[in-house]
């Protein structure tokens, strides 16, 4: 009898434990967090033309070999129309919907009031726009630098010089945007940001004054006078800091000239990483104005000539996690860095291979980078713009599994898991407020992507009512869907 009785409670303890340790999640589809006022994307340059640095000319010269970086060069011709269409096809497969596109001011102005609407890079920017415009993405259009010689600081070279005069910088700009709205009329471009990554961050470089003084409030405040002026309403967007700057409104004092605001992160967004998005996306949404994380990724898996730690799963995963904790943070889009990408310089980026890195040759067929490309997918594709999160409840922390949960604007429920761990998760997923719909599963992970012809089709399906038992296998991102796409199906942009 004794022995019975500790055999009952073994059992009894071992069942709590076991109970205690299952990992449920439970989904309220009826309660709305944060409502996105972006989606998610990929940068995508225009800029293709071989300058040279020509260091020896300049008291304040570029620091790097390759400062512009690989993204830059990473399409093929405009002529090369059949190219062009396979970039297209992978851009409306990703489901791109929230896409920054970038240029310089040299494309456009290589000398003061002289125009250049019709270079191979300006073709390039509209084809780009027009794709953007076709397919309804939103595009936050980025000035990566000046790189004139005509209002650059004398002594500083013209990549990282800031303006030197504020009224022909201005002009510049709106000039440009009225051309692209009006004369072209595009309606894509919903922000317009003026430089990259200038100082005031945790780096910056491209925004410099050599032995002159100035402040890049200034410019802010100028170009936002230019706007009103010529009754430009797109929102100008800023600070465009890296990486990762901590939230102090006390450097903020510029504020009230833009229109959105606007970070990025290159070391993996951490759990303080997290809380600091949402110091600064409350304080955005407190001005009723959008916060992005407009560039992302994890230096620590590669950043060097040739390196390919960028385009790995492991990328994937970090990637992965960043969105999942920005969208959770409440930021309302999500930029990765880059599309295309010749990946020949800074480390390889690339969510698709157009560049021939040993010949310097562009490629004939456009293929997708596996493990980056269906690591990004598997997300991108599902993630409508203008979402909204919803509450989750789950039981285990960040380290067991990640977790987000948005609903579409036509009502469409969508769940983003990521398992961090090395380990099978089990769990309990449950539904509310969702009724009468089919969820379908997708999964992926550093295996399956790289079978040989990977699609990525749903594993399984369930009903909406009814809890589910899934598990994740490890180090995998999986997706829980409303949608039911197929593989030939082009990515969602917005529903």
């Amino acid at each position: 009898m004794r022995v019975i009785t500790l055999l009952f409670l073994t059992l009894f303890i071992s069942c709590k434990m076991e109970k205690s340790n299952q990992t449920t999640i439970t989904i309220d589809a009826s309660k709305k967090i944060h409502t996105m006022q972006g989606g998610m994307g990929a940068s995508w340059h225009a800029l293709s033309k071989e300058i040279p640095l020509e260091n020896e000319k300049y008291k304040y010269p570029i620091r790097e070999i390759a400062p512009r970086g690989s993204a830059y060069g990473g399409n093929p011709p405009v002529s090369d129309t059949v190219v062009w269409n396979q970039i297209k096809s992978h851009a409306a497969w990703l489901g791109l919907n929230f896409i920054r596109v970038e240029l310089d001011q040299r494309m456009y102005e290589p000398e003061r009031d002289r125009f250049d609407w019709d270079n191979e890079e300006m073709q390039a920017l509209y084809l780009i726009l027009d794709w953007c415009q076709a397919n309804g993405a939103d595009v936050f259009l980025q000035q990566m630098w000046g790189h004139i010689e005509w209002n650059s600081i004398p002594g500083v070279h013209p990549l990282l010089s800031a303006p030197a005069n504020l009224d022909d910088f201005a002009n510049g700009i709106a000039t440009l945007l009225e051309y692209l709205t009006n004369q072209k009329g595009y309606t894509c471009i919903k922000y317009f940001c003026m430089t990259n990554e200038p100082p005031g961050g945790n780096w910056g470089y491209w925004w410099d004054y050599g032995d002159a003084k100035g402040s890049i409030n200034d410019a802010w405040k100028r170009l936002k006078e230019e706007f009103d002026a010529r009754g430009i309403a797109i929102p100008i967007s800023g600070p465009d800091w890296t990486s990762m700057p901590p939230f102090d409104e006390s450097k903020l004092s510029f504020a009230p000239h833009l229109g959105s605001f606007d970070i990025h992160s290159y070391d993996g967004v951490t759990p303080e990483g997290e809380a600091n998005l949402k110091r600064w996306a409350d304080w955005s949404h407190a001005q009723n104005k959008p916060f992005f994380m407009t560039e992302y990724g994890n230096m620590s898996l590669g950043y060097g000539d040739d390196h390919p730690g960028q385009k790995s799963f492991e990328a994937a995963l970090s990637n992965a996690s960043d969105v999942i904790r920005a969208l959770r943070a409440g930021v309302d889009g999500v930029n990765r860095w880059s599309f295309t990408n010749r990946g020949d310089l800074d480390g390889q980026w690339q969510l698709i291979q157009t560049f021939n890195r040993e010949t310097k040759s562009y490629l004939k067929e456009v293929v997708p980078e596996k493990e980056a490309y269906y690591g990004f997918g598997i997300i991108s594709r599902f993630l409508s713009k203008y979402s909204s999160t919803v509450e989750v409840s789950v039981n285990q922390p960040d380290s067991v599994v990640m977790i987000v949960a948005l609903l579409s604007p036509k009502g469409e429920l969508t769940v983003f898991m990521l398992n961090p761990s090395e380990q099978i998760l089990n769990l309990n997923l449950e539904i509310k407020s969702l009724p009468d719909k089919q969820l379908n599963i997708y999964q992926v992970t550093k295996e399956t992507v790289n079978q040989p012809g990977i699609t990525l089709n749903s594993i399984g399906e369930f009903d909406s009512n009814s809890n589910k038992q899934l598990n994740l296998p490890p180090r995998s991102i999986t997706t829980i869907s409303s949608y039911a796409l197929r593989n030939e199906n082009k990515g969602v942009i917005i529903h």
